[in-house]
Order: C-alpha cells, then structure tokens, then sequence
C-alpha cells in the first residue's frame, strides 16, 4: 500500500511540470515544418536555404514580413500565422540545423 501511495505522490507531483513545460516550449521543428515545402527539408535548399542562420536573424525577417502586406510574396501571410514566441522557436530550430 505505501508503494502504490508513493507511486501516487510522484505522479501528482510530475503531472503538472510535464504540462507546463509541454504549454510553454512549442516543438520549434514541427513549427518549422511548413518551411520544408519550399525551403527544403530542415530548411536545406529550395528557394533559399535557411537552415544554419543566426535564429536573431531569422527571427527579424520573419517579424519584417509580418508587418509587409500580402502582395505577392506568399511569405508575408505565412510569417504572420504564427506568434512571437512560435517564431523564436522556429528560427531558434533552424539556426542548430547543420547546412
């Protein structure tokens, strides 16, 4: 019984960091998985390869592109879809990706 009563204790003490932790550091290369359709997989190649750049940097694009309208650059929407801290974990997983 006091095993089970144990078991019990650490569960309910691991439950809420495991939830925390899952809310607030969103898996920056599921993020950046939208990018591999016209960046190449892990952002190396296609139009531009991105993988390996400084995450500041790509996080100053993107924040750039979301404040430029449409137009014709499919860019501009797509960097708008995502929040602040989605795109620090985005560019933050490309910049560890080896070119």
């Amino acid at each position: 019984m006091k095993s089970l009563l144990a078991f019990a204790c650490a569960a309910a003490l691991c439950a809420p960091v495991h939830a925390q932790t899952v809310a607030t550091s969103p898996d920056g290369r599921l993020l950046a998985s939208n990018c591999f359709q016209c960046h190449g997989t892990d952002g190396r190649g296609g139009f531009e390869e991105i993988a390996g750049k400084s995450a500041e940097g790509l996080y100053s694009e993107l924040k750039e592109m979301q404040r430029k309208p449409a137009g014709e650059n499919l860019m501009f929407p797509h960097a708008r879809g995502y929040t602040d801290a989605q795109l620090r974990a985005l560019a933050g997983y490309l910049a560890t990706v080896r070119r």
